[in-house]
C-alpha cells in the first residue's frame, strides 16, 4: 500500500547583527538511490538576495551552493518535498558467494574501488578492546553478523541528544557510553573498517508514523520527521547496507537519505561560515499524511 507524505523541514539562524555569510554549501536533497519514492521536492532559501546553483560532489551528493549579494540578519533554509513510503524488502538482495560469511576480502577491484571508505582512521584502547573481542567470534553468514554488531552498539551506547557541533572520536563514545545518532554511526563506521570492510556515514531524515492513517490530533502527534544519521556497509552484489546503530534495526524505506560521505564532514546538512556574530538557531519538522 502506497503512503504519501509530505516533509516540511525548516531552520533559522538569527544574527545579532548584519553580517556576511561565505558559499553556504546546503546537503537536503534526498540522494538518487533513496529507496522512498520523492514526488516534489523545493528549497527555498530566504533572504531572496542570493544566488543558487546545483552542484553534485564527488560521492553523487547533490549540493545546493548559495552565495549571498549583501550581508544578511537571518538565514532561512526551507525544505517541502512529497514522498511515498511504500513498504520495502531490506533483505531483497543477493550476495557474492565469496562473501556470504564473514570474515572476507574484497576483491582486487573492490579494494581499489573501496579505497576512501576502508581507512579506520581513529585509534584507543576501548575500540582496541571491541575489535579483540570481535575478532575470536567463530565465522558467520554476513549479514548476521552485522546486524548482530550493529545491536551490540545500539545497547552499549546510551542515546543523547547532544547539540554541540562535529561528531565524538569513537574512543570518547565507547568511554562514555554515550552519544548521538551521528556519534554512533560515526563509531560503527569505525569498527566496520577496522574489521575490514567498507563503510560510510550519512545523513538523512528519518520518518516515524503511527500506525494508524487517520488524521486525528492524537495520531498525528505520534508522527514525527528528524534529521538522522546511520552507517552504510558495502556487499560485494548486494550493495549499501543501511544499518542503524541507534536503534539495531537494518534501514528501511522510512530513512530518506540526503548525503553520504566517508566521514561525517563531507555529510553535513550545512557548511559555511559567518562573520563573528551571536546566532540563534531554531528548526521545526513535520510530516502530513496525504490521502
Amino acid at each position: 500500500m502506497a503512503i504519501w507524505v509530505q516533509l516540511t523541514h525548516q531552520t533559522l539562524y538569527q544574527y545579532e547583527r548584519m553580517v556576511y555569510l561565505s558559499t553556504q554549501l546546503i546537503r537536503l536533497k534526498p540522494t538518487a538511490y533513496c529507496q522512498a519514492v520523492i514526488e516534489d521536492y523545493s528549497l527555498t532559501i530566504q533572504p531572496a538576495n542570493h544566488v543558487l546553483h546545483w552542484q553534485q560532489d564527488p560521492f553523487g551528493n547533490f549540493i545546493a551552493r548559495v552565495d549571498f549579494l549583501e550581508k544578511v540578519t537571518r538565514l532561512s533554509i526551507q525544505v517541502q518535498l512529497t514522498a511515498n513510503l511504500q513498504s520495502i524488502n531490506s533483505f531483497d538482495f543477493l550476495i557474492d558467494e565469496y562473501a556470504l560469511f564473514f570474515p572476507f576480502e574484497y576483491t582486487d577491484s573492490l579494494q581499489h574501488d573501496l579505497a576512501p571508505y576502508r581507512g579506520a582512521t581513529e585509534h584507543g584502547a576501548y575500540l582496541t578492546q571491541w575489535i579483540g573481542q570481535i575478532s575470536h567470534q567463530s565465522r558467520q553468514e554476513t549479514v548476521s553478523f552485522l546486524i548482530n554488531l550493529t545491536q551490540q552498539v545500539c545497547q552499549a551506547i546510551i542515546y543523547q541528544v547532544r547539540l554541540q557541533p562535529g561528531v565524538q572520536a569513537a574512543d570518547e563514545t565507547l568511554r562514555r557510553s554515550t552519544g548521538s545518532c551521528r556519534d554512533c554511526a560515526w563509531l560503527l563506521v569505525q569498527l566496520v573498517r577496522k574489521l575490514g570492510l567498507a563503510a560510510r556515514f550519512v545523513s538523512g531524515y528519518l520518518v516515524e508514523l503511527s500506525d494508524s492513517l487517520s488524521d486525528t490530533s492524537t495520531d498525528a502527534t505520534r508522527d514525527s520527521l528528524a534529521l538522522h544519521a546511520w552507517t552504510e556497509v558495502y556487499l560485494p552484489g548486494a550493495g549499501w547496507l543501511g544499518l542503524d546503530p541507534t536503534s539495531g534495526m537494518v534501514v528501511t524505506e522510512a530513512y530518506i537519505p540526503l548525503a553520504s560521505s566517508p566521514d561525517p564532514v563531507g555529510a553535513a546538512v550545512i557548511s559555511g561560515t559567518t562573520d563573528s556574530a551571536q546566532a540563534t538557531l531554531s528548526y521545526s519538522s513535520t510530516v502530513v499524511h496525504l490521502p
